[in-house]
């Protein structure tokens, strides 16, 4: 029975670290630039998140990487982070505003007309762009240990972005009342403005046939 017990343990651990490691990937994207013209990538992201991202021109020809420039902007058009002719780099803030983050890569103008860039992007936010080894050296833990403080992260990041999900959902839908509120009187005042035009056209007409005593 302890035995089982054991191995039943052992199991639930492992589920769980799974688990922890399924939430913690990071993005990695692949962006094929043109020689002319701009691509970008976005996210939402709620406020109060980490965000780490590295990215690299990766060329066949060694001799000559392209370089290309990037511009990470926030939700209000904010510039977190501009760099021009460069072959890699790296940019890291926390956010302030809730919304779209967008980072947008083009090809420098000198080096336009040699055909499309590829760029490697790793984006990670949140619990996926902690530093858990240094963790793991602060707080003095290893292995199962460290894995449990992983899934312990990962469920605060995820009851965090339910939060975030659920003030999301009720700013839309005081939206959605709001407009639906002006809709209706919208149409309130158009039934009046069509009732009054036709009381004023039947009044004219009336006193038009008065007038030439049709009727």
């Amino acid at each position: 029975m302890e035995v089982r017990g054991e191995l039943v343990l052992v199991c639930i651990l492992g589920v769980l670290i799974c688990t922890c490691n399924f939430f913690m990937v990071s993005e990695a994207v692949w962006l094929n630039l043109p020689a002319s013209g701009t691509k970008c990538v976005s996210e939402e992201i709620h406020n109060n998140v980490v965000v780490l991202a590295d990215y690299v021109v990766v060329s066949d020809n060694h001799s000559h990487i392209p370089t290309i420039s990037v511009k990470v902007t926030s939700p209000y058009g904010n510039n977190l982070h501009l760099k021009e002719n460069v072959t890699h780099g790296q940019f890291a803030f926390t956010t302030h505003e809730a919304g779209s983050y967008l980072a947008c890569f083009w090809v420098d103008g000198h080096v336009q007309g040699s055909g499309d860039v590829s760029v490697n992007i790793d984006w990670k936010t949140g619990i996926a762009a902690k530093d858990w080894d240094l963790v793991a050296r602060k707080e003095k833990i290893e292995g199962v240990e460290l894995e449990l403080r992983k899934l312990e992260g990962a469920v605060e990041a995820i009851h965090e972005n339910l939060l975030y999900l659920k003030t999301r959902e009720a700013e839309l839908r005081s939206v959605s009342e709001v407009t639906n509120t002006r809709v209706a009187l919208f149409s309130i005042m158009s039934l009046g403005v069509c009732i009054a035009v036709s009381a004023l056209q039947v009044w004219h007409l009336k006193r038009y046939f008065q007038k030439k005593k049709l009727i």
